[in-house]
């Protein structure tokens, strides 16, 4: 299996630098030793500036470090062949760990150092393919989760292995369920490898995320404990400590009241504000040191091809929830989350006040009644960036960013073309293309760079991460003319 030392010694083309590997290290270390950390942090009022919402809706954040132990794949498409590096790409998680990951989109490449989200299948591609279910079973059945190449050879019957052939191998078996595209491995051995997993493969269920909170808003008067959000984690028991606010008077209970001390699956967390309270808001950030299951989508935050995760060493987790209340009046919450089915951003407003709320949204107005939640699809093309707005009285303002990327570049084109082009006509003549990301007429070689040759623009990803000691939580109420999430 997969462990914390073999992702950062299997890798067979290049080594994390000594100075990152003891950072990681020791932050990992300080995560492993809070277990779980909920920590709270302040969020504005009373301004007409929007809040940038952050697109994580939990789990693991990570950085792109290229593509580690690889070899060659033949893409055959429209007439002609490319050679493309298929294998193994590494992560490094914030926080602290390491990732493994194959991709899922052979056309689109990757961008240097590009940020990634733990994602849920249906905000990917793998949300309408059949078969995503079929790459699961692939990766739970070979490199790196049988890292005995021995007896994974022996199972598939392909003669001698290299930790090389076998990552190309199962990135091959890997592109044709989840680009169902004409591709082979030029190595013998790795060939064989590709057609036995995809003739072995069975639909497997998706993992659930290392960890998440839900919801993420919730809304009520002052006096009231706000809540639920409940903790949906593999890790194990959750540490939180009293709030370091004491004189805001607001604490992260139970239903019944008692302050929490620890958190684990399941457990239900609330936001106990007290009577009297002026409008305000807070946000929790529960943070874990877990392994990340195995099968669990990985999207950019820009532009960048889609990974799945093949392995996880022990690495920091997060998930963040915000509470909103007040006396009287509108109290209203808003979240996003892509929508691939409609081919668009579902905006969810909520109201837990005694009084209407009305919001403009994508050029529109709308109404939310006391008590009940309105949801909006917001159309945005595939591939493309959104930056969506919502924005009401007093000053209420949510500003959702990401980039909608439901689809493999391939089948956005229709027919039998890919998603990149080729100046090349030579028949079968092999020409280069960027690993796991064919672009046509360039050269660059993935496994050499790391990425393309495009520069992205990195989003910055707005998480307060608050470790101190055994873990913490800091509530600040704020007070103003606003009321929002």
């Amino acid at each position: 299996m997969f462990s914390a030392s073999s992702a950062t010694a299997s890798s067979s083309k290049a080594t994390a630098p000594t100075a990152r590997r003891g950072r990681i290290a020791r932050l990992t270390a300080s995560a492993m030793a809070s277990g779980l950390v909920v920590a709270g942090a302040l969020v504005g009022a009373g301004t007409a500036t929007a809040d940038e919402v952050p697109a994580h809706q939990g789990g693991a954040t990570a950085v792109l470090d290229g593509l580690k132990t690889f070899d060659t794949a033949l893409l055959h498409d429209g007439g002609k062949t490319r050679k493309v590096s298929a294998g193994l790409f590494e992560m490094n998680v914030d926080g602290g760990g390491t990732l493994k990951t194959y991709c899922i989109d052979i056309h689109n490449p990757t961008q240097d150092r590009a940020k990634y989200l733990e994602t849920p299948w249906d905000q990917t591609s793998l949300g309408g393919n059949n078969d995503a279910g079929k790459i699961l079973w692939i990766l739970q059945h070979s490199y790196p989760q049988v890292n005995d190449l021995a007896k994974l050879a022996e199972a598939a019957k392909t003669g001698p292995l290299t930790e090389e052939t076998a990552a190309a191998g199962t990135q091959v078996a890997i592109w044709r369920f989840s680009d169902h595209a004409d591709v082979t491995a030029q190595d013998e051995q790795a060939e064989k490898l590709a057609d036995w997993l995809e003739n072995s493969a069975t639909v497997t269920a998706e993992p659930k995320a290392s960890l998440a909170l839900g919801p993420v808003a919730v809304s009520g008067r002052s006096g009231e404990r706000l809540g639920p959000v409940t903790v949906h984690t593999n890790a194990g028991q959750a540490t939180v400590t009293p709030p370091a606010d004491l004189a805001s008077g607001v604490k992260v209970t139970d239903k019944a009241g008692k302050p929490v001390t620890t958190a684990s699956d399941g457990d239900q967390l609330y936001f106990d504000v007290p009577a009297g309270s002026d409008e305000g808001n807070a946000s929790l950030t529960v943070q874990a040191a877990t392994s990340v299951p195995v099968g669990r989508a990985f999207a950019g935050v820009t532009k960048s091809q889609t990974q799945i995760l093949a392995g996880s060493s022990e690495s920091t987790v997060s998930a963040t929830a915000t509470a909103t209340w007040a006396k009287q009046g509108p109290i209203p919450t808003a979240t996003a989350e892509k929508n691939c089915a409609k081919g668009g951003v579902d905006i969810t407003v909520g109201n837990k006040g005694d009084e209407a709320f009305t919001f403009e949204l994508d050029g529109k107005e709308n109404t939310v009644e006391a008590g009940k939640t309105v949801t909006v699809t917001v159309p945005v093309a595939e591939d493309q960036a959104y930056d969506i707005t919502v924005t009401g009285p007093n000053g209420f303002s949510k500003t959702f960013k990401g980039v909608l990327d439901c689809k493999t570049t391939g089948s956005t084109t229709g027919g039998g073309s890919t998603g990149g082009t080729d100046t090349q006509t030579g028949g079968d003549k092999p020409t280069t293309a960027t690993a796991g990301g064919s672009t046509g007429g360039d050269d660059t070689n993935l496994a050499e760079t790391g990425s393309s040759s495009a520069t992205p623009m990195i989003a910055g990803i707005a998480i307060a991460l608050v470790v101190v000691g055994g873990g913490a939580v800091v509530l600040l109420r704020r007070k103003g003319h606003t009321a929002s999430e």
